[in-house]
């Protein structure tokens, strides 16, 4: 037995436009399954990326990584999920855009009471990249220089309060003077402007002349270069987007005479791939959120047959906080 529900689809890759909202089937939840109602689905740059092409995903698909909502049904073999439960996921398969949908329950963790759906869809994604990225990737130890591009943002602000958090000092990157007001309320100690030549010069001022033991760099081709100026002597530079481009292609050779730097290229979902290890880095997670070292901050709503508009404020940078969808 077979329902339909409302989901955005794309066929082709390009911009805002090529995202529709369709009617699709929608099976009886199988083996190991659930169904959700969806009431918040949360947006990530990612989501560009994959509808532009400039990261490949099947067509025609769905969009999205991450949702909260409320058990429907569930299919054989669940038994540790049930109906009318709160749950959340972050890397269920693509599809998240959408007002029902079946997941596998191994994705699924429970919304910690005190949290709204909105809330945990504003910090899933983007908390479980910054935890990753300060717990694993680098382990930001007190009294570390950690440099973070583009503070103002979703994953930025989460960066800038949790490492403040963890001890470290904190020097933020943003390219308007509104996203450096953010950065700073975020915890950054000092907010320099990107789009200026001559920032790296400016980071190592407001630092006093020391460079970052961690660059984050979300931002890509321009900063990138400029990033590798900004790291100690062994530090380590961690490029984990590209909102203004790709990052262009260097010579190995080139880390050894900017001080023997550590290159990165990480992503989220290797580091959320089993069961046990996703869940854990969700428990970190929340309580870092009950501890306020995380804080939700929803810059903008919009309902999921509106999903061009919030892909073209993202892209246009107009938000300085985590865009919700609401189904």
């Amino acid at each position: 037995m077979s329902d339909t529900t409302q989901a955005i689809r794309i066929h082709e890759y390009g911009g805002p436009d090529v995202m529709k909202l369709e009617s699709v089937e929608l099976s009886e939840p199988g083996p190991g399954e659930v169904r959700l109602r969806q009431t918040a689905v949360g947006f990530n740059y990612i989501d560009v990326y994959q509808r532009t092409g400039a990261y490949p995903v099947p067509l025609p698909g769905g969009l999205g990584h991450e949702a909260a909502g409320v058990v429907e049904a569930v299919g054989p073999d669940v038994d540790d999920i049930h109906v009318g439960d709160r749950v959340a996921y972050m890397n269920a398969g693509l599809g998240a855009y959408a007002e029902r949908r079946n997941v596998p329950a191994e994705r699924l963790v429970p919304i910690p009471e005190g949290l709204s759906d909105e809330d945990i869809v504003a910090v899933l994604f983007k908390g479980m990249t910054a935890q990753y990225l300060l717990k694993k990737t680098y382990a930001v130890q007190p009294g570390d220089l950690v440099l973070v591009h583009a503070a103002g943002g979703g994953v930025g602000q989460i960066l800038s309060r949790w490492a403040k958090a963890l001890g470290a000092s904190v020097v933020g990157t943003a390219g308007s003077a509104a996203k450096r007001k953010v950065a700073l309320d975020a915890g950054c100690d000092a907010v320099v402007d990107y789009t200026q030549p001559e920032w790296p010069q400016t980071v190592l001022e407001v630092s006093g002349g020391r460079r970052a033991q961690v660059v984050y760099d979300s931002v890509g081709r321009d900063t990138f270069l400029k990033s590798l100026d900004c790291a100690a002597q062994f530090g380590m530079v961690v490029l984990f987007g590209s909102s203004s481009g790709s990052a262009p292609a260097i010579e190995p050779d080139l880390l050894n005479k900017k001080g023997c730097l550590y290159l990165t290229r990480p992503s989220v979902f290797p580091h959320n791939a089993d069961v046990a290890t996703f869940r854990a880095n969700a428990a970190d997670l929340f309580e870092a959120i009950a501890t306020g070292k995380v804080q939700p901050n929803i810059s903008a709503r919009f309902e999921l047959k509106d999903v061009a508009a919030a892909h073209a404020a993202a892209e246009a940078r107009k938000t300085s906080g985590a865009i919700v969808l609401m189904p």
